[in-house]
């Protein structure tokens, strides 16, 4: 019998740089269609008065005209630069990078971290970085780098660490265990659009704030089962290349004198971590210190313009929000330096500036797809398609003559849909909630509890869109540490590791929402699901 070969035709592979690209000139074409057919939609805002609605049309702009090239030409600088994950993630890197140059952050993972069993740091990881939400999307610059290094250090994946990070932070966003920027964010549209209905309706920051800390939890314990048994097979082991290898080589070994430097070893690595957490308390006391009003020399990161302390501490122009990466990396770099000095890894700051250089150095490529990347994000934006689409979208609901749980579950869905092409969530409930809200309220359900559907919503799909600006970050990441650079990970490939934990975790955000309508369980202080 004759041997039947087949063909196998080779895959084709494109670099997600190029894919952005492509991207980049699918969205010009498709305004400039889109345009020509005069695409365009009209959504209700609350006036000034708060007692009517004024509608606002917004069309789609044809990026193909005069004026459309010259945006995209005069304005590349400025998208790049502008760009929110540029900014944050150099300063995180900062600090990560001079931390794991003097040795610190690889004994500490080596010493203590490694001792923690594999799920309870899936969970820890899990749970820091759904609570992250807490301050805007920093998560994602500071929590997938480090995550990656430390499952690397710990013998694991980095790519499932990378994976891990990610997922929390963007398919449990908005929920923590204290009020936060979502909550300052969002309420002042929420009261708005609850004012139409009832002029004395009073809405607190804390009224979703039960929900929040018991969906964090939920959210984190079913997200490590999902990474544990589902995605961590899939994504398999990791083979360390020689190029991470840090082991040292003897030619000839001398039992008493590697016996002898791994005392004076551990002695000085010890004595490192005591010195690094002494001045981590010091800096952290400072940073304490420095969020408490009305002290002497305090009150230095907080907007002391605005009257509440929430406000003051997660307001528009907060020096907390805005400088937390940076506050981040001044703790890694101080613990660095200190665990350096007193484990004795690193002899003078030209060396400490030349390891930290170096991994630094692997970081290139990760550049060129934030500036590609910003361009796409920007040009879609200037293009209105995603606000003409969560417009129609938010209009859909005027046509549905649904209450209770069918409302909840379609306004649920809608949102989400949504959330694909306009991520932010202040942008999204702008348009939503003078819809979402008296409709709800008519429906007995409460405007706080539809506060909760936009949160839920827009979490459900957070992460499964390349129009997140932090999505960048998770791509860069992977295939920084992908071994088949032959193979890159691409926005599909990238879409697909992830899949499991979208599908599953949105079920799971469906199933809370409802239970807890159901039930009718407080969801703030004094507050419920319905009126």
């Amino acid at each position: 019998m004759k041997d039947k070969r087949k063909l196998k035709l080779k895959k084709f592979y494109l670099h997600p740089i190029t894919v952005f690209l492509f991207l980049i000139l699918i969205v010009m074409i498709l305004s400039g269609i889109l345009s020509a057919f005069e695409m365009q939609a009209t959504y209700n805002t609350v006036s000034s008065n708060a007692k009517d609605l004024e509608p606002t049309l917004v069309a789609v702009e044809n990026l193909f005209s005069f004026d459309g090239l010259k945006y995209i030409i005069s304005n590349a600088a400025k998208n790049f630069l502008s760009f929110g994950p540029l900014g944050t993630l150099l300063i995180s890197l900062l600090g990560i990078t001079i931390a794991e140059g003097s040795g610190f952050i690889e004994t500490l993972t080596r010493r203590h971290l490694s001792k923690i069993p594999k799920t309870t740091l899936t969970f820890l990881v899990l749970f820091i970085a759904t609570t992250s939400s807490l301050i805007n999307e920093v998560g994602y610059a500071i929590l997938i780098p480090l995550a990656a290094l430390i499952y690397f250090i710990n013998g694991r994946n980095p790519i499932l660490g990378i994976t891990t990070a990610f997922c929390g932070v963007a398919f449990s966003y908005g929920v923590s265990l204290f009020i936060g920027s979502m909550e300052v964010s969002l309420m002042d549209y929420t009261k708005q659009a609850a004012l139409l209905i009832d002029e004395n309706i009073h809405i607190a920051l804390s009224s979703n704030l039960i929900f929040i800390i018991a969906t964090s939890i939920i959210l984190s314990i079913v997200g490590t089962i999902i990474i544990e048994k589902i995605i961590a097979p899939k994504i398999g082991k990791y083979k360390k290349d020689d190029g991470f290898s840090r082991t040292e080589q003897y030619s000839i070994i001398d039992t008493d004198l590697l016996e002898q430097q791994q005392i004076e070893k551990d002695k000085n690595e010890k004595k490192g971590l005591r010195l690094a957490l002494v001045v981590s308390i010091i800096v952290l006391f400072i940073f304490i210190y420095s969020l408490i009003p009305n002290l002497p020399y305090s009150g230095m990161l907080l907007d002391m313009s605005e009257d509440t302390y929430v406000n003051q501490l997660f307001g528009s122009n907060s020096y907390f929000q805005d400088g937390f990466s940076y506050l981040v990396a001044i703790l890694f770099i101080t613990a660095g330096i200190a665990y350096g000095i007193g484990s004795k890894s690193i002899k003078n700051d030209k060396e400490l500036i030349e390891k930290s250089s170096k991994n630094f150095s692997k970081l290139g490529s990760i550049f060129i797809l934030i500036f590609v990347v910003s361009q796409f994000i920007a040009i879609f934006r200037k293009s209105n398609i995603g606000l003409v689409i969560t417009a129609w979208l938010a209009n859909t609901l005027n046509y549905i003559d649904v209450t209770g749980i069918p409302l909840i579950l379609i306004t649920l869905l809608l949102i989400a849909i949504s959330n694909l092409f306009l991520t932010s969530p202040a942008n999204k409930w702008y348009i939503f909630a003078p819809v979402v809200v008296p409709m709800f309220m008519q429906s007995n359900i409460s405007p706080q509890f539809a506060q909760i559907v936009m949160r839920a919503g827009d979490s459900m799909t957070k992460g499964f869109t390349p129009l997140l600006a932090s999505f960048v970050i998770f791509i860069g990441y992977l295939n920084i540490y992908n071994l088949h650079k032959e193979r890159p990970y691409t926005i599909r490939n990238s879409l697909k590791l992830i899949t499991p934990y979208f599908l599953l975790i949105s079920l799971t955000w469906i199933l809370v929402v409802v239970l807890w309508y159901l039930i009718g369980l407080p969801i703030g202080l004094g507050v419920y699901p319905t009126i």
